[in-house]
């Protein structure tokens, strides 16, 4: 069974920091697509980041430049390392895999993980 448990959520001010990961278990991470998606407040789930089965990554316009994606094959664990933060980055942030290993940004994504708040403040 594919479990996917975020964590490092939290609140922060703008131009803050802060550093999500996703163990896997289950599912070898290195292997397949994974990415980052989140979702506002009455507003619709937005694709953030991916990263593929060789470590090619695809961001958001919104993000390029800020936050980047990673992965630790050893610890078989995502990372999204969020700088210069700003209130828009506000929200729930989910990781995300798949079986697909590459064309990530354009894939639907099978596992889920639970989510991790992202709050920032002005």
């Amino acid at each position: 069974q594919v479990q996917l448990v975020e964590s490092g959520g939290g609140s922060v001010q703008a131009g803050g920091s802060l550093r999500l990961s996703c163990a896997a278990s289950g599912y070898t991470a290195s292997s397949y697509c994974m990415g980052w998606f989140r979702q506002a407040p009455g507003k619709g789930r937005e694709e953030v980041s991916t990263i593929d089965s060789a470590g090619s990554t695809t961001y958001a316009a919104s993000v390029k430049g800020r936050f980047t994606i990673s992965k630790d094959n050893a610890k078989n664990t995502l990372y999204l390392q969020m700088n210069s933060l700003k209130p828009e980055d506000t929200a729930m942030y989910y990781c995300a895999g798949s079986r697909a290993r590459d064309l990530c940004w354009y894939i639907n994504y099978n596992y889920w993980g639970q989510g991790a708040q992202v709050t920032v403040s002005s």
